[in-house]
């Protein structure tokens, strides 16, 4: 399933948020132009490697850093297809540099709960999955009743679907947490690898509570739609 825009209209903008989407796009396009390895130039792997969030040679700078690589074309496009369903009302909500000033919070929390949780992994960690996890947990918060424009592949057709937000994303965190829970165990057998499962549940659950902190606009709240 691929959340394509929520149904409910937004009263401004999304600037930050189509901002971002551009910024991780270009500097996906910088990452993708150059060579995977180099012995005397930059390469991709190099990179990475250098921003990249890596648990077992922890660097601060790296929790903002690795939000902005992707690790190929689908992940920087099914990341950002997340962020503009979820990130355009949300910003509307918080406004312009609130919004900007919360997907970096949770984007750094998602990173940390992923170092906290498996601080030995020599695998550098790269996307903005952590800080879209916390644009999806504050959505869920202030816009249960919202329905989200879904794309379903059932067998070999394509349809779409308006899923109530409170379904889509609350079936979204049990998958991350269970899948979580899982990789546990297998890190242990293999040594790591894989998606950052912790880093979403993270970041999901500080935008939950980051969203409450924070607040929304007052005149937000004159002209929202009630659900």
């Amino acid at each position: 399933m691929f959340p394509l825009k929520d149904t409910q209209p937004s009263y401004s903008r999304p600037v930050v948020t189509t901002v971002l989407i551009a910024i991780n796009i270009l500097i996906f396009l910088f990452e993708w132009s150059l060579p995977e390895y180099s012995r005397h130039y930059l390469s991709r792997t190099a990179l990475i490697q250098l921003y990249g969030l890596t648990p077992d040679r922890f660097r601060f700078t790296t929790l903002v850093t690795s939000m902005f690589l992707h690790g190929g074309w689908m992940h920087v496009l099914g990341n950002m297809l997340y962020l503009w369903a979820f990130g355009n009302r949300l910003e509307d909500a918080l406004g312009h540099a609130r919004f900007l000033v919360f997907y970096l919070l949770c984007g750094v929390v998602a990173g940390g709960a992923q170092v906290l949780l498996n601080p030995y992994s020599t695998l550098p960690m790269v996307g903005a999955s952590g800080a879209i996890a916390g644009v999806m947990g504050a959505y869920l918060l202030k816009f249960p009743g919202a329905r989200i424009l879904t794309l379903v592949f059932i067998f070999f057709f394509v349809t779409t679907f308006e899923i109530p937000a409170m379904i889509l994303l609350g079936y979204w965190f049990v998958i991350q947490l269970f899948s979580g829970l899982g990789s546990i165990a297998q890190t242990n057998l293999s040594g790591g690898g894989g998606v950052a499962w912790f880093a979403h549940i993270g970041g999901f659950l500080a935008g939950m509570l980051l969203v409450k902190v924070m607040g929304t606009r007052e005149r937000y709240y004159r002209r929202r739609d009630l659900y």
